[in-house]
């Protein structure tokens, strides 16, 4: 028999950073040491009382079917959250999702048709492509490698892409993979824009918690934005929670109400247990995140400074656990190279939309980064 497959599907590639991944799990397999800087997964544990709650959930029975959108005490929790940071938003228009990456895939659907122009900022989080590219959209990428992977200097090229003809707009501060926390100015560049040409903007904040001596702003906050700006988080990166899968999204109502008809259809729920773990997680874990996100400050610090010993200059990030490594023009043979020769995994730049670099993940021991770094440099690949 000979199946045949939906464009929506063939015109996509595997994510790159599974794909990385799974080839260092093969050679760990074979017995290889393998340092691995590819995968964005904090290698902390999920805080023992975050991990309790779920267990008490369970032993409470809450293991059925629940509220699609969500348990309202986790969508109160959320909507307090966003008061916090300003965003105004009630638990009517919150949906709560298995995973922050399933938040941005029903946004997507919802929002994106044949044809529609999304704007992406370069270097992306790789699934943003997929995900229009599954809607039938068409994009359109402002290139911010020249600007230390900033976006207010890139404004202007900004201006020149978003038009009366863009649908939607996609930012992503602090982002993956940069680690880059836009400006407020920069913020503000984007609402002038969105505001000129009525763009609808996501704004993808999943490691708003993770940020080095800077207080990022939420897009959403600013005036003209509330209702035109759907803002996503959830529970992955800030509380080291990867594998309990659950994210969320707040918007305006209208949103709201078309993506719940795709969600209920979907994934129906976030587990339920979990989600009382999620809630355990906003409200009982401030001292988890602040040691975990000073750890990843003195990781970052670290790395930075093995690279300058070696001669190496990086844009240094101001969020999240990346930073961009400049790499030959071929990233996706650099990295193949290292993996292969050095034993140390890293992501192609090209996988971002950004060739010429590879993505560094410092989600790991200091012990394994100067590891790592030191055998990129006994291989000469830096």
């Amino acid at each position: 028999m000979t199946m045949e497959f939906t464009d929506r599907v063939s015109r996509v590639e595997p994510s790159a950073t599974l794909t990385i991944s799974a080839l260092a799990t093969e050679l760990e397999a074979d017995g290889v040491d393998v340092v691995d800087l590819s995968v964005g997964e904090p290698d902390f544990p999920t805080p023992e009382n975050v991990v309790q709650a779920g267990k008490d959930a369970m032993d409470a029975g809450h293991t059925g079917y629940t509220t699609p959108a969500g348990h309202l005490e986790l969508r109160e929790a959320i909507s307090e959250k966003f008061a916090a940071d300003g965003l105004d938003h009630g638990p009517d228009e919150i949906i709560v999702t298995p995973g922050a990456k399933q938040s941005l895939y029903e946004i997507i659907q919802t929002l994106v048709q044949s044809g529609d122009e999304v704007v992406l900022l370069d270097p992306a989080w790789v699934s943003y492509e997929a995900m229009v590219e599954m809607a039938g959209g068409s994009l359109s990428r402002v290139d911010l490698s020249p600007y230390d992977f900033q976006l207010e200097p890139a404004l202007d090229d900004l201006a020149e892409t978003v038009s009366d003809d863009t649908d939607l707009l996609i930012v992503n501060s602090p982002s993956n993979p940069t680690g880059a926390v836009y400006s407020d100015a920069a913020l503000e560049g984007v609402r002038d824009l969105a505001v000129e040409h009525d763009v609808t903007v996501i704004s993808d904040e999943i490691y708003k918690e993770i940020t080095y001596g800077v207080d990022p702003t939420s897009l959403g906050t600013l005036e003209g934005m509330a209702d035109r700006t759907i803002t996503v988080n959830g529970f992955s990166k800030a509380y080291s929670m990867t594998g309990w899968r659950l994210g969320y999204f707040a918007g305006p109502t209208d949103l709201i109400d078309q993506a719940s008809k795709l969600h209920s259809h979907s994934v129906s729920s976030a587990t339920n247990f979990v989600q009382y773990a999620g809630i355990e997680a906003l409200e009982n874990t401030d001292d988890a995140v602040t040691e975990m996100v000073e750890a990843f400050e003195d990781r970052r610090d670290l790395v930075l400074d093995l690279l300058e010993d070696h001669g190496v200059d990086v844009a240094v990030p101001d969020g999240a656990f990346y930073m961009m490594l400049p790499v030959d023009d071929d990233d996706q043979a650099w990295c193949e190279g290292a993996i292969e020769d050095a034993h140390v995994a890293t992501v192609p730049g090209s996988a971002f939309g950004t060739p010429g670099y590879a993505r560094i993940s410092y989600a790991a021991s200091e012990e394994r980064l100067e590891e790592g770094i030191e055998r990129l440099a006994a291989e000469g690949y830096l």
